[in-house]
């Protein structure tokens, strides 16, 4: 890890780029696109069932070839082959970075310390099945003796941001007998409004913070225990049938009146960004049962070994991390917006401002010195179609250059229920967005013209191709981190950038599609 690498702007393939972006900086994307018209088919790359097209992003071949030379140059695959064999490469903490084992199947094996830790997660994963099962079929009884139909999860951050963003993810799967909530911010009326409508004797509490002693966390816990002891009698032994942990703080929990036969732990190598797929989980696995959470594990998994095994050249991960160099340091954009088209993607956008934003929220080396590059963009954004309504305006017609996320489904699920056309969603998106080509279950998207300006695309469809959207993301910042030389951390998902102006639109397509012309992003000038 520690292997002689040159400070980042010093290293041959930073200054190329630094020259190369002078270069291009006034290249119209359209006239990219006119001098090759396979530009639309070759920048683009997959994995599974997500499809990435990068090809509307101000980029050429030389660029994309300077980006690999700066991976290579930066150590990225040594780094990326030290965190798969549990090596310490947190050295801040001198832990592990090791997430990806909580998604690994059970014949794998991971060692931290020499110690396998695949069968300690499967353990743990097991038991969480044993009891969403228990509380899912009805046999888990409150205190009174009522079956259980309030499920509430107190947390903060990872433990609050990742399972909220699954359970909307993934409603459609959830069990519909069961009310599920999440309380995380201190605020009272965050606890008051959860619980307002709810009978104490049929509400289950999950309390997660690793450490049981979060403040945020642990005074919401305690208002809940108040206020289940007075709508119980104020029996202390309610506590047990209403309250389970997600801790590894076996003391503070029973001190709380949790049994701790109902605590599930992690481990020290999982960061809380990177927790939904952990015991943090349980929230998630209670909504939509073991068998969904586990194929859901089985995405995760599945983007974990294309991050790992896939060419640079054609890794989703690697080629969005680079991207994000590119926008971030060298043409200058300050944020990115993600615009998911997708309503039960509604809760991905606040997901990724902890996931990447902490991740890459860095000012030093680890050597310790000041950078003088940008670390990370600003993450933000709202469901597609709603952002048109809101600030689509200043991205379309303001000043500032901002890279755009747009995240795809094409499974429409409301389409058993309501008479629209399938393709509707799809055709807010900016023209020659769309997908074209139908394969087992989803579409590939086809840019055929320089119609809009720099942007990528990616594909979802249901449990498996959400999990690797998600887990993508937890090499993307890695990818970023590594050739920065700071604090490495890993991000989840594939997301893509969109950039897209009026003025290259075809006149055709102004003309028939005048009315969601608002969809494109950034003006050219």
């Amino acid at each position: 890890m520690k292997a002689t690498i040159k400070p980042l702007t010093q290293r041959p393939a930073w200054k190329a780029l630094a020259a190369h972006h002078k270069q291009i900086e006034k290249l119209p994307l359209r006239k990219l696109f006119a001098e090759d018209a396979k530009r639309g088919r070759r920048f683009t790359a997959e994995a599974g069932r997500l499809f990435l097209d990068f090809s509307k992003n101000c980029i050429t071949d030389q660029t994309v070839k300077l980006l690999l030379q700066l991976a290579g140059e930066s150590g990225l695959r040594g780094k990326m082959d030290a965190m798969f064999s549990g090596a310490k490469i947190n050295i801040t903490e001198n832990r592990a970075v090791l997430h990806v084992a909580l998604r690994a199947p059970k014949d794998e094996n991971l060692p931290v310390g020499g110690k396998d830790v695949v069968p300690e997660v499967h353990a743990v994963l097991d038991r969480m099945a044993e009891f969403s099962n228990y509380v899912r079929n009805g046999e888990w009884k409150g205190h009174t003796g009522k079956r259980i139909k309030n499920v509430i999860n107190i947390g903060i951050g990872g433990s609050d941001l990742g399972p909220v963003m699954a359970y909307e993810a993934l409603k459609h799967y959830s069990e519909r007998s069961l009310t599920f909530r999440f309380i995380s911010n201190v605020d009272g009326t965050d606890f008051l409004e959860a619980v307002r409508d709810l009978d104490p004797a049929e509400t289950l509490f999950i309390i997660s913070s690793k450490t049981f002693t979060t403040l945020e966390t642990m005074t919401n816990a305690q208002s809940a225990r108040d206020w289940l002891l007075a709508g119980l009698g104020g029996e202390v032994k309610a506590v047990a049938k209403h309250f389970v942990a997600v801790s590894a703080n076996a003391e503070k929990v029973s001190a709380f009146g949790i049994d701790t036969a109902n605590m599930f732990g992690f481990w020290d190598w999982v960061g809380g960004r990177y927790s939904m797929d952990s015991a943090i989980g349980l929230s998630t696995m209670l909504a939509v049962g073991p068998d969904h959470f586990r194929a859901m594990l089985a995405g995760f998994h599945a983007m974990d070994e294309h991050f790992r095994t896939a060419p640079f050249e054609k890794n989703l991960p690697v080629l969005m991390g680079l991207l994000s160099v590119w926008n971030n340091d060298f043409l200058g954009a300050q944020t990115v917006a993600v615009l998911p088209y997708e309503q039960y993607l509604k809760r991905f956008p606040a997901y990724l401002q902890q996931l990447t934003m902490e991740s890459n929220g860095k000012h030093v080396t680890l050597d310790g010195k000041k950078v003088n590059y940008q670390t990370g963009p600003v993450y933000w954004g709202e469901p597609g179609t709603n952002g048109q309504h809101s600030f689509y305006q200043l991205i379309h017609q303001g000043t500032r250059l901002i890279p755009c996320d747009w995240a795809v489904t094409t499974t429409f699920y409301w389409r058993m229920f309501l008479r629209r056309p399938r393709r509707w969603p799809l055709a807010k998106l900016p023209p020659r967005s769309k997908p074209k080509a139908h394969r087992t279950g989803w579409c590939r998207i086809a840019f055929l013209r320089a119609t809009v300006r720099p942007t990528s695309s990616s594909l979802t469809d249901s449990r498996r191709r959400f999990s690797a959207n998600s887990s993508g993301f937890t090499n993307i910042a890695f990818s970023r981190r590594a050739r920065f030389g700071t604090l490495i951390r890993l991000t989840n998902g594939v997301s893509s950038w969109a950039r897209c102006s009026r003025n290259e639109l075809s006149p055709n397509w102004n003309a028939k599609h005048r009315r969601i012309s608002n969809t494109t992003v950034q003006r050219t000038t």
